[in-house]
């Protein structure tokens, strides 16, 4: 049904928008917009209630007006994971229309919206009068199938985001002060809006996403007016906590609020120096909800630098991949980024990947992630605790020592810096993501290489070498954050195997004899190709921003006694790829270089 004039009985009522107000047909002739009214009719979506979802017929193309949309499919893990925003005066449901098939996502309500919706016929119609209107809608799908592949549009990143203070003892406007000066420093527009805009209409939200880059709604936890419209106008929540407080449960009350509803909560955790341990993170985030945790150490500058990074899609993520001995190459590879001035916000890896990835994550020195994996593993091998195998060729317990000697009693989700590790879960058949509880057992569960290292057992599910499924983890970094990835991958290309040893083998006994455990009996040799052979050596590496695969001429998985040549490889390799490094990512190097020398 279309829009039709009102008459006068209806002069009180609002005016309805019409075709004219969507800036996407702005060039379309008026005579032509008109007879489109039509096939066009004007409805009003409530935050959280979904516009259409996987496998609807696709027969119709939208316009936002006010308000937000999220483009959300099904992940890996069977939860929705968010694609991208749908802001007013953009079209949505236009690929599924143009191809005349079902809709392969679901579009959901990010906050109380208006939309405009034309059937196929009429916008084709509207088309063959304007042929401009379907070049535009043809530039909005390639960006969009580019930004559901990279997660690197500004479209696709959150604006709005609702700072909520969970005592009324944090100074929420200073946080904002302090996060709006390094936003502004990296050429964002920014508006911090407090509690005077209550009843504001949503138009008014509209323009402020259109002036601005970046909107800060600052609201105390509370059952009032201003902070329900913050939770219900908010792309992502923000919550501010006291480390030396804890938290009540439930925390936030209940709300339809898409925000919560797609868990799109982080946490930040203010720590003031000196205070007294009264809960801990894990709590915070379990009461909370929330999907990410940051530190913010008093009022430290890096801190708040990463934060505002990570508001501006301008954070830095760097993957590791697992290589056994190879994966010493990460540590040259971090040193070059450090000497570069290249931020890094986000770690995460796979294997000994993962390895590397913690001592960054831990907030360790060049010098002292020298020393402690140098120390760990290779001055005495971790893995030359051998025996006759029952699940693992070796014990497993000089590695659980080093990895407590040097990782202790950590937790993920205390780290300085946000990591992440993965393993395999052989129960459910998946990979299996790390973000909380002890790092150290993580860490075990990451390397445990089958039929090397014994699996570890965790809730009843059986974890082994996080290589086997995801060894190099790009995927997981890019749901972590909205920014730019460098991937770092050093798995061994397909190494030929010696028969020599495998024909007439002595057996165990007597190889022993021979070599008195100095060296890995061939069958280790067998187990770790074994178990690294299925690994794609292109898997997700198009996803990455830079990417660097260090060659590691005649440096196998084994050769832990290799580490000063592969630390070279890495550092030469990072300082090539950032010396070529153009483009977002080297505007974000510059600023940060100029930040820290300011």
């Amino acid at each position: 049904m279309g829009l039709k004039t009102k008459d006068k009985a209806a002069d009180a009522q609002p005016v309805l928008p019409t075709l004219k107000s969507v800036p996407f047909l702005r060039d379309a002739p008026p005579r032509a917009l008109k007879a489109a009214e039509d096939h066009t009719r004007y409805f009003g979506l409530p935050g959280g209630w979904q516009l259409f979802g996987p496998g609807d017929a696709s027969d119709q193309i939208y316009f936002v007006v006010s308000g937000s949309l999220g483009a959300f499919r099904v992940g890996a893990n069977g939860k929705m994971e968010l694609l991208g925003h749908i802001r007013a005066g953009e079209p949505v449901g236009e690929m599924s229309m143009i191809a005349g098939e079902p809709h392969e996502n679901a579009v959901f309500a990010l906050r109380d919206t208006e939309l405009l919706s034309m059937s196929r016929h009429g916008f084709m119609n509207l088309v063959k009068s304007d042929p401009q209107i379907l070049e535009r809608l043809t530039r909005v799908i390639m960006i969009r199938m580019r930004q559901a592949r990279k997660k690197t549009g500004r479209s696709a990143e959150p604006r709005v985001f609702g700072m909520v203070a969970a005592s009324p003892t944090i100074d929420l406007k200073q946080r904002a002060r302090t996060l709006s000066h390094e936003l502004q420093g990296m050429g964002m527009r920014v508006a911090i809006v407090g509690e005077e805009a209550v009843g504001m209409p949503a138009t008014y939200f509209d323009e402020l996403e259109m002036r601005n880059d970046v909107v800060l709604l600052l609201s105390t936890l509370g059952d009032t007016p201003w902070f329900k419209m913050t939770q219900r106008h908010s792309d992502r929540i923000w919550l501010f906590a006291r480390a030396d407080a804890r938290p009540s449960k439930p925390l936030l009350p209940d709300d339809p609020s898409p925000a919560r509803q797609f868990r799109l909560v982080d946490l930040v955790l203010l720590h003031h120096g000196g205070e007294r341990q009264v809960t801990s993170t894990a709590e915070w985030m379990e009461a909370s909800e929330a999907t990410r945790v940051f530190h913010w150490n008093q009022m430290d500058q890096n801190d708040a630098r990463r934060l505002a990074r990570t508001m501006s899609g301008k954070s830095v993520g760097l993957v590791m991949s697992g290589g056994g001995a190879r994966a010493y190459a990460h540590i040259g590879v971090i040193k070059a980024l450090r000497e570069a001035n290249c931020p890094i916000d986000f770690v995460g890896g796979a294997s000994m990947g993962a390895i590397v990835g913690a001592a960054l994550a831990c907030g360790w020195d060049d010098e002292e992630i020298h020393h402690r994996i140098y120390k760990a593993f290779v001055e005495t091998n971790p893995l030359s605790d051998y025996r006759l195998p029952v699940v693992g060729l070796v014990k497993g317990h000089k590695v659980d020592a080093r990895l407590k000697e040097h990782f202790g009693d950590r937790l993920i989700e205390d780290l300085p810096t946000p990591f992440f590790a993965v393993s395999t879960n052989l129960t459910q058949g998946t990979f299996k993501v790390h973000t909380q509880g002890l790092l150290r057992e993580a860490l075990r569960a990451t390397i445990a290489l089958p039929g090397i290292l014994p699996p570890v057992v965790s809730q009843k599910q059986v974890l082994v070498d996080g290589a086997v499924l995801n060894n190099f983890p790009v995927d997981v970094m890019r749901e972590a954050h909205r920014g730019r990835i460098i991937g770092v991958d050093v798995a061994a290309p397909a190494e030929g195997l010696s028969a020599d040893d495998f024909i007439n083998p002595p057996g165990f006994f007597g190889w022993t004899m021979k070599h008195g455990l100095k060296s890995a009996p061939p069958i280790a040799n067998l187990l770790m190709r074994a178990a690294t052979i299925s690994i794609n050596p292109n898997q997700h590496r198009s996803i990455t921003d830079i990417l660097i695969a260090p060659e590691l001429k005649g440096i196998e998985l084994r050769d832990w006694k290799e580490y000063e040549p592969a630390v070279e490889e890495g550092y030469l390799s990072m300082k090539e790829a950032l010396a070529d490094v153009k483009g977002p990512l080297a505007s974000i190097i510059r600023g940060n270089a100029a930040a820290t020398a300011d």
